[in-house]
């Protein structure tokens, strides 16, 4: 069983993750495994998943995650991860319950960061990360894991 460990260098995690999943072609397999060595090598997190957009619904839906049960659906432009990805935008907000409209799935949850992932142009859900501490993410955090998504982006 893996252990929980930091990796200081997102550059390293970035190379393991294009490394997991250069050969595989399902997309939700490779988000599984996005979120899996998210869980296994950020410090300080209680949650970390996809919210996959559905046109159909304007609706964010439940992806592959690793944590406690999640809210299933979230309104495009509701909440941290509607609005992060409406605006296309990357958000850290270091204190939830400081945000207007905050949807609180687990009260544990401090802090948070919300990526946006979009392939040419077209909307494709966000990167979703909790933390039980206030202010756990920062500006290295946001980079890193802008080079996570992009790394992940032509797989998914």
């Amino acid at each position: 069983m893996f252990t929980q460990v930091e990796i200081k260098d997102y550059e390293t995690l970035n190379k393991m993750l294009k490394s997991l999943v250069e050969d595989e072609t399902d997309r939700i397999a490779n988000l599984a495994n996005a979120s899996s060595l998210l869980n296994m090598f950020l410090k300080d997190i209680n949650w970390v998943g996809f919210y996959l957009y559905q046109e159909e619904t304007n609706e964010l839906v439940l992806g592959p995650f690793q944590g406690l049960p999640a809210c299933v659906t979230i309104e495009n432009g509701k909440g941290v991860c509607g609005t992060a990805f409406r605006g296309n935008d990357i958000f850290i907000v270091d204190d939830v319950n400081e945000f207007p409209g905050h949807i609180a799935c687990d009260a544990n949850s401090k802090s948070e960061i919300v990526l946006p992932i979009y392939k040419d142009g077209v909307g494709i859900g966000v990167l979703d990360i909790d933390a039980p501490i206030y202010s756990r993410f920062t500006e290295e955090d946001r980079l890193g894991l802008k080079a996570f998504v992009e790394t992940l982006i032509p797989y998914i």
